[in-house]
């Protein structure tokens, strides 16, 4: 798998005119190479992975990851580095540039010190962006990716069903994100041994639970708490974060009630909010723009008199946001294998209702990877 894209993304480099690619965003290193989970940037230390357009391929990465890299890395050589011992990351780099008629980086998202020694070693007019040529290969999944999509919606269900089951009267917040990583975590664990060969890939969840409950409902991204939770209060879920089974991640979540609905008026946000979500899904299909689905979406949640709250949904997969987005100005046709997070919600002053799931895109539609009931008499919990 991991062989194929590189070779794919080297003749696309070929095709292009361009002599080399420094690749710096971790989920592209992974795409292209299969190397995951080493230090980042934010310690400090630079991976960087150069692909030239006759395909040979060079991943630079700290010393002490060395072993990782061995392990995992579909690569061609590896220039280990070490803190404080010569030129550290820095020298591999002017001598693969020096004959490069074109280096393309990835502009958005290389180190800024990074950067600026590319910027150093290469005149402005040679550089180029990769980005689209990478972005554009990820749109469309693999069946090898569709499955781990799949499997990725088992897990996310796992961590809903879970979650849904933990939230009553008088439970902290943060006893919910309990139950949840639990769940994914052992749900993740049975789909590596069952189907996957890679004993490295770990099943445990690594992203802060997002939720809300009560007066915090109207955070989008308040994360679990030790709030106490009330009866006739609304909780929020989402797993937008969370879902990322063997890298591949989707969008997922939820709001419920507990009890009751306290405030009788949330329940007609509620209902705009699955109508948004169902007009989406209503033009959801290959052929479609993506601004056409946000704009069913967005038709419904102004029609009702809000204003629409954010992008009706966006493409996952290795990363959390992908091309294309379901939004206002982006006319990416929709095509079959593409895997989308499609939301509805409506926000008001006191108040914000949620809903969304994620997508394949099908020759004749869309097949749906996570599923959980939505109906606003199933998320009024224990009523």
């Amino acid at each position: 798998m991991f062989a194929s894209r590189m070779q794919e993304f080297a003749s696309r480099l070929d095709d292009a005119g361009i002599d080399l690619a420094l690749i710096t965003d971790d989920d592209n290193v992974y795409y292209l190479t299969g190397y995951h989970d080493y230090l980042h940037m934010e310690f400090g230390r630079p991976t960087i992975l150069a692909v030239t357009g006759d395909g040979d391929s060079l991943l630079i990465t700290p010393q002490l990851d060395l072993n990782s890299a061995r392990a995992s890395a579909r690569i061609n050589r590896i220039a280990a580095w070490n803190d404080g011992i010569g030129e550290e990351w820095r020298q591999e780099l002017p001598g693969l540039v020096r004959n490069a008629g074109r280096v393309a980086i990835e502009p958005e998202c290389m180190p800024p010190v990074v950067r600026a020694y590319v910027g150093e070693l290469v005149e402005s007019a040679k550089l180029t962006s990769a980005t689209g040529m990478l972005a554009q290969m990820r749109m469309i999944k693999s069946e090898e990716e569709l499955q781990l999509a799949r499997h990725a919606g088992l897990v996310a269900m796992a961590m809903m069903a879970a979650g849904r089951s933990a939230i009553a009267d008088g439970v902290a917040e943060f006893e919910v994100a309990i139950a949840t990583a639990e769940a994914g975590t052992r749900k993740a664990a049975e789909l590596l041994a069952a189907h996957y060969e890679d004993a490295d890939m770990s099943p445990n969840s690594h992203f802060l639970q997002i939720m809300a409950s009560g007066e915090t409902i109207t955070r989008t991204h308040h994360r679990a708490s030790t709030r106490i939770m009330r009866r006739g209060e609304p909780v929020f879920l989402c797993f937008c974060g969370m879902t990322n089974f063997h890298r591949f991640k989707l969008g997922f979540d939820r709001t419920f009630w507990i009890g009751d609905i306290a405030d009788g008026s949330q329940a007609s946000i509620y209902e705009i909010a699955l109508a948004s979500q169902q007009a989406a899904l209503d033009a959801l299909r290959p052929g479609v723009t993506a601004e056409r689905v946000h704009a069913a979406y967005a038709e419904v949640i102004r029609g009702a008199g809000y204003d629409t709250p954010f992008r009706c949904g966006r493409a996952t997969g290795f990363s959390y946001l992908e091309t294309p987005q379901l939004v206002a100005g982006d006319r990416t046709i929709l095509r079959p294998g593409m895997v989308l997070a499609v939301d509805g919600s409506v926000s008001a002053e006191t108040f914000r209702a949620q809903v969304g799931d994620s997508f394949i895109v099908t020759e004749d539609g869309w097949e749906q990877i996570t599923d959980h009931p939505k109906s606003l008499e199933e998320v009024i919990l224990g009523s």
